[in-house]
């Protein structure tokens, strides 16, 4: 492959086995031979993990060591398996079976199910909410939906972790756990619950793992028969491991020890869902003879984030901490992590939206930045703040890429194309790949500016526009690729869940954000009673919510801030106080020692770095009550409130809206979100003052429509953004 048509997104296949290994560091490559006996790899964040272990499968189908059908490598998320397919792929390595625990055990179950148990599988539950929801009602027991939903990962924690009703409440008792009703009562819908799957001949996802144990132990001529297949595993993230899973994993191997794991302890953070680091912990002890390899060099962090991030668990406690690998960064230095204080946390979100707006102005990818708190809870005024900053961003958690309904009927439409060819009218005037493909999406509602808005239009537009980009990629890659090439791509893409990057600011959770990594991360709300949670108690479960700042710190590649809030809304008590994990790691808060805080970033304080002034509390207008709600605050009254808006007002800012938007070429939401005009519409502004009193409306936005906005408010006509640009 030339130079002029190489693409990262479509890499050559490497022409030997010897070629698999080149590019990889000494213990990734000792990682790759190591093709029999147990194997444990202990892998720090960022230390090409899984480029270790899918070059080690790569190495060995193509040497002829191990043959694609006789692995299987399980992980715990289905965009895991699909990367991890997707890799093997692109090495010469098609036809392993990469899946997550569920996915693969749901496979043997519904080919053993005949043989084993006779008849009709039961039907799998989409989602057992409801069901739970019934179980409840039948014990008289009343569930808000909260806590319905708390209930119902109870249930999962339990079944997990091989508990059955009767002995929920002394597991719950024995696990320190906070159960969020009287165990009785959840040992009561448990049992209810599990009787109503039995009537309705349903089974639930716990289900299929235990069923397939059941099945496994039970019969030993179909445990065999699955050893057969299968002579190697490979288990990622092997520290969230359940004690459930590693039943399967057991019954899986039978007296072999072919077994490839890799994890890291100190980046367990589900313990709530019934993962353990003890498997991993404990691996050296059930297999004395195990090759164990570490790997600390760390190629995704910059040597500034990598010293945070050592400072972390530096401080840590408990068994895990005892694991802890030390990083070694190998990448050139960078920026010091920036350590910001705010007054509250509207400052809070819109200077973090301030922020971002400048590196993208200088040159970072939105697609390429993620904010990340503690609980979704915290979402929207980040969504609020960066969407009157003109900064577009996507929420983590939606649907999968190709199964998203725009990308299906997109994937309808091109195949169609293709095999109709020359004799479809809406190619005539295509030259090329690209435009082909933007002609055909152009009937789905792509269109080449996005649409106005962050809901479900904009959305789609984004699947599309993704689409477009690679299928742009693609021609680059691929010389004299035709349409019906792409469309074998994307199907192989859509088989392995190898999706394009939508691009936006990513807004996730501590959580979600596991596995991923941006150039610039944001993390916010960084107090005590958020980070750690206020409802760790345990000297355990405060461990926890230090690992999963770690695993927040971890995520940036170059650029990191952190960042916390004095009080929840303008004008209250500054009576919080910054995360203890930082203590120690940020300026002026005492000192670990010379070694840990040379080179700290300094702290902002974000009252006097940025425009806000503190403002007593705000209070609605119409009430007199106190409103700490990001839109409420914005309207300057309760959302229930009446409101005494000018229609004919706020729909003359509309229509001046979509003009500015259709003139600048930017979504709507980026001139003024429908609150402001709302909030503008009500007040009818008639000085700057008065204008720029009104939340979303800084100094930039009155500098650039101020004028427009005061003269539709008075009667007359705002100037249209060409006007404005000329």
């Amino acid at each position: 492959m030339t130079a002029a048509t190489h693409s990262t997104l479509f890499p050559q296949v490497p022409e030997t086995a010897d070629a698999v290994l080149d590019g990889l560091d000494p213990e990734q490559r000792e990682v790759a031979r190591a093709l029999s006996g147990p194997v444990c790899v202990l892998a720090g964040a960022g230390t090409g993990k899984t480029r270790a272990i899918t070059h080690r499968i790569a190495y060995g189908v193509r040497a002829g060591i191990l043959q694609p059908a006789s692995v299987l490598a399980v992980t715990f998320t289905n965009r895991a398996a699909g990367e991890m397919r997707g890799r093997l792929r692109e090495l010469g390595a098609g036809g392993v079976q990469a899946r997550t625990f569920h996915s693969a055990a749901l496979r043997q179950l519904q080919f053993f199910w005949p043989k084993a148990v006779g008849g009709d599988m039961p039907r799998l539950l989409d989602r057992k909410i409801q069901l739970v929801a019934d179980a409840a009602a039948r014990c008289r027991i009343r569930l808000d939906r909260n806590e319905l939903r708390d209930v119902t990962g109870e249930i999962e924690w339990a079944k997990v972790t091989q508990t059955v009703p009767a002995d929920y409440p002394a597991a719950v008792a024995k696990s320190v756990r906070d159960a969020p009703r009287d165990p009785a009562e959840i040992s009561q819908i448990y049992a209810l619950y599990e009787q109503l799957k039995r009537d309705r001949s349903v089974i639930d996802f716990e289900d299929v793992l235990l069923l397939t144990v059941g099945i496994l132990q039970d019969r030993h001529d179909i445990a065999e028969q699955i050893r057969r297949q299968y002579q190697h595993f490979v288990v990622d993230e092997y520290q969230d491991v359940s004690p459930l899973q590693q039943r399967l994993l057991d019954l899986w191997l039978g007296d072999r020890d072919n077994l490839c794991v890799v994890g890291d302890a100190s980046q367990t953070i589900y313990s709530f869902t019934g993962a353990t680091p003890d498997h991993l912990l404990n691996f050296r002890n059930r297999h004395p003879n195990a090759t164990v390899v570490k790997l600390v060099r760390d190629y995704r962090s910059t040597p500034q984030v990598v010293h945070l991030a050592n400072g972390l668990l530096s401080q840590a406690r408990g068994r895990a901490a005892e694991h802890r690998l030390e990083l070694i960064s190998q990448r050139d230095p960078g920026p010091e992590p920036a350590y910001t204080e705010y007054a509250d946390e509207p400052a809070e979100a819109e200077g973090t939206a301030r922020r971002i707006r400048d590196l993208i102005a200088a040159g970072v990818p939105a697609g390429e930045i993620a904010v990340l708190y503690r609980i979704n809870a915290q979402s929207e005024v980040y969504e609020q703040a960066l969407a009157d900053a003109g900064v577009p961003y996507q929420l983590r958690g939606a649907e999968r890429f190709f199964e998203r309904q725009e990308v299906r009927e997109a994937g309808i439409a091109l195949r169609g194309a293709a095999r109709a060819g020359g004799n479809d009218s809406l190619l005539d005037d295509a030259e090329d790949l690209p435009s082909q493909v933007r002609a055909v999406l152009s009937t789905k509602g792509w269109t080449t500016k996005p649409p106005s808005g962050s809901g479900a239009v904009r959305d789609r537009w984004e699947s599309l526009a993704a689409l477009v980009r690679l299928a742009e990629d693609f021609a680059r890659a691929k010389s004299g690729a035709t349409l019906s090439d792409l469309v074998a791509e994307l199907d192989e893409r859509a088989a392995a869940q190898h999706a394009p990057t939508v691009q936006g600011v990513t807004l996730a959770s501590l959580h979600a954000a596991k596995g991923l990594e941006w150039d610039a991360v944001f993390l916010v709300g960084l107090t005590e009673g958020m980070m750690p949670i206020t409802y760790a108690k345990t000297d355990e479960q405060v461990e926890e919510e230090r690992r999963l700042l770690y695993v927040g710190v971890t995520r940036a590649r170059l650029h990191l801030s952190l960042s916390w809030a004095l009080s929840r809304a303008p004008g209250g008590r500054a009576s919080r106080r910054p995360t203890r994990f930082l203590k120690g790691l940020r300026p002026g808060s005492g000192s670990l020692g010379s070694a840990t805080v040379a080179g700290a970033g300094g702290i902002e304080r974000g009252i006097t770095a940025g425009r806000r002034k503190p403002r007593g509390p705000v209070l609605c207008r119409v009430c007199g009550a106190t409103l700490t709600e990001a839109g409420a605050m914005k309207l300057m009254r309760c959302e229930d409130c009446p409101s005494d808006m000018d229609e004919g007002l706020y729909e003359r800012l509309r229509d001046w809206r979509a003009e500015q938007a259709k003139e600048l070429a930017q979504p709507a939401y980026c001139v003024f979100t429908d609150k402001t005009l709302m909030a503008i519409a009500e007040r009818v502004p008639t000085t700057d003052g008065e204008l720029s009193s009104i939340s979303g409306v800084g100094i930039r936005k009155l500098d650039r429509f101020g004028a427009d906005v005061l003269a539709i408010c008075a009667g007359g006509e705002g100037r249209t953004g060409e006007d404005e640009v000329s």
